[in-house]
């Protein structure tokens, strides 16, 4: 069998269809790739960083005489990051690169991943990985305006205010979900809003956080927790509010809370934005 001359670059001899001119006249606002799964480094609070797996997307604006777009392009980026970069709460760096290497007047990305933090549980100590649903997602448009924003899920408990006000012993509670999309300050070079903060102003917004791991001692505590500290969804997400408006860093959010009612067949919930504009786009 013959096998294939390496030492020839016949990348010289072949056609360039995406270089092509296009001649219909339509600007693109996005063209790139989906799903496209990778290994990253996510720096921690406490200065260490931690492996994940995220999938991304990735895309730039497409003037309106161009065919179309390198599309290697972007999984060699992000290939070389995986090995040699560690992403935090700014992407910048990586869009300006995105425009350079695509020659492009925009860049954007999303990068989708759980995010790990070793929970110790309110008594016995014990501790375990619990993960959190997180995205990174950024854009740097034609005039170099950059735009971040973090989405974060944390799961907590409510306990129901008026079922423990009528009732002679006992509230009914449930697990929930704060939802939160949170536009970054683009003035400051580095904004510090760390994930593990975000977290822990959730979660004390709501009656009790919970935990992958708990014993006897630890059920007890945060069932009287919770049951001292009954919040309604509308009191979750007011909290939750209160908490972003003075976490510095932040400019705008989008938030919701989610309560996965125990003795409803439906969910209670809420939401409520601040200075946030809605998907992050070209355009």
């Amino acid at each position: 069998m013959t096998q294939p001359n390496t030492n020839v670059n016949q990348s010289s001899t072949l056609l360039d269809v995406q270089g092509l001119a296009d001649q219909r006249g339509v600007t693109l606002n996005q063209v790139g790739v989906k799903n496209v799964e990778i290994p990253m480094q996510v720096l921690q609070k406490d200065g260490k960083t931690q492996t994940v797996q995220a999938v991304a997307t990735m895309s730039v604006g497409l003037p309106a005489e161009l065919k179309g777009t390198h599309m290697s392009r972007f999984v060699i980026q992000l290939s070389e990051w995986s090995e040699n970069k560690t992403f935090g709460l700014d992407l910048k760096e990586f869009l300006i690169e995105a425009k350079q290497r695509l020659e492009a007047p925009s860049a954007f990305i999303e990068l989708k991943f759980r995010y790990f933090m070793d929970k110790a549980a309110p008594v016995s100590g014990l501790s375990a990985p619990m993960a959190y649903e997180c995205t990174f997602k950024g854009t740097l448009n034609e005039q170099d305006q950059y735009r971040f924003i973090l989405s974060l899920m944390v799961p907590c408990a409510t306990l129901c205010p008026c079922s423990k006000a009528i009732s002679d012993y006992g509230a009914h509670n449930q697990r929930a979900e704060i939802r939160a999309d949170i536009l970054l300050d683009s003035q400051t070079e580095h904004p510090m809003v760390w994930i593990e903060d975000v977290i822990a102003g959730f979660e004390d917004a709501s009656s009790c956080p919970v935990y992958p791991l708990i014993k006897r001692i630890d059920e007890k505590f945060i069932t009287e927790k919770a049951y001292d500290n009954p919040k309604f969804v509308e009191d979750v997400i007011r909290e939750s509010t209160l908490f972003l408006r003075d976490l510095k860093g932040v400019s705008g959010f989008n938030l919701s809370v989610d309560a996965l009612e125990s003795i409803h067949a439906h969910n209670a919930w809420a939401t409520h934005a601040e200075n946030y504009f809605p998907e992050i786009t070209h355009a």
